[in-house]
């Protein structure tokens, strides 16, 4: 099994700045890659970033050069440095792991609030 625990959500105005943290334990032989989604009640989930085990990033466009995404491979835990923020960034995050326990699967974490006030 693989656990995956979000922290660093909160509470900040507009223009403000967060840092989450996503940690993944278990008995991971490896781990593909990391990222992060975002959900507001009653919308879909989506997309936010992600990163590889080589650390290529990817972006969805609308956090593209405010979010920057990392990794320390050492510890499994994976990072969302959130710059500028806007109200519209408010949302739960989920990160969610691409792990090989056996056979590869994506775990996902329960999530961290972050609102962002105008």
């Amino acid at each position: 099994q693989v656990q995956v625990v979000e922290s660093g959500g909160g509470l900040v105005q507009a223009g403000g700045s967060l840092r989450l943290s996503c940690a993944a334990s278990g008995s991971i032989s490896s781990i593909n890659g990391m990222g992060w989604h975002r959900q507001v009640p009653g919308k879909m989930r989506e997309f936010v970033a992600q990163i590889t085990s080589s650390s290529i990033t990817h972006y969805a466009g609308s956090v593209k050069g405010r979010f920057t995404i990392s990794r320390d491979n050492a510890k499994n835990t994976a990072y969302l440095q959130m710059n500028n923020l806007k109200p519209e960034d408010t949302a739960v995050y989920y990160c969610s792991v691409w792990a090989t326990v056996g056979v590869t699967a994506t775990y996902w974490g329960q999530g961290t609030q972050v609102t962002v006030s105008s």
